[in-house]
């Protein structure tokens, strides 16, 4: 039975970098409860008002991790990248410690294998899906775009001129495209979700679901 995490639980972070700081502010931002830990005091001290608590420690040794009860917590996030032996041996320790939850950064395929072997529930690969993201973004047919997993996409973008000004089943946008408009955002009003009779105008940005190429597809038609 898979243990059910509470939606506030505390969590722990693991390395205070990049990946690490952002992941920690925002759920900071969140009002969720804050462990940073870091090896590098600077990084530690940097950050101490920024978030609930922050330590300076080696989480490599699980003594170390005992000690600043990392057991406690049912969620951590291994965000050390540069050294994959590091971020191997704190899941593997995460992992000793029964801590049910862990999402670990991976800077690589077959590193992010290894961190799933050892243990990790969740491996993300932050530099990759950022690549992937702007390699999307530049080509200036989508605003935002975001891949799961099983190759579904959702895709923010100026709606395709023959969508505009009639109804979304008149357009035939599903039919012919295999793409669903799931969203539409007027200006000066929030986002609101599609129906079949919703109109899109000029003006409108919609937000479309479907795979990978069927998106590529759509978004290079005529604007």
């Amino acid at each position: 039975m898979v243990e059910q995490i509470r939606g506030d639980a505390p969590v722990l972070v693991i390395g205070l970098g990049r990946f690490g700081a952002a992941c920690a502010g925002e759920l900071d931002r969140l009002d969720r409860e804050v462990l940073a830990i870091d090896a590098n005091l600077e990084l530690v001290q940097k950050w101490s008002e920024r978030v609930t608590h922050t330590v300076q420690a080696d989480c490599r040794n699980i003594d170390a991790l005992k000690q600043v009860g990392a057991q406690d917590f049912q969620v951590a996030i291994v965000a050390t990248g540069s050294s994959i032996e590091a971020s191997v041996l704190i899941t593997a320790n995460l992992v000793d410690l029964k801590v049910p939850q862990i999402w670990a950064k991976a800077v690589s395929q077959s590193h992010g294998k290894i961190l799933a072997r050892v243990g990790a529930n969740h491996v993300v690969y932050p530099e990759r899906e950022a690549g992937e993201r702007v390699a999307h973004l530049v080509s200036g047919r989508m605003l935002d775009f975001i891949r799961f997993d099983d190759d579904f996409v959702l895709a923010k973008m100026y709606p395709p001129k023959f969508i505009r000004g009639v109804g979304l089943n008149e357009s035939g946008v599903r039919t012919k495209y295999r793409v669903t408009v799931v969203g539409v955002k007027s200006p000066g009003k929030p986002f609101r979700y599609a129906e079949a009779n919703t109109v899109v105008t000029n003006h409108d940005l919609i937000i479309v679901s479907g795979t990978n190429s069927d998106i590529e597809r759509f978004a290079g038609l005529d604007r």
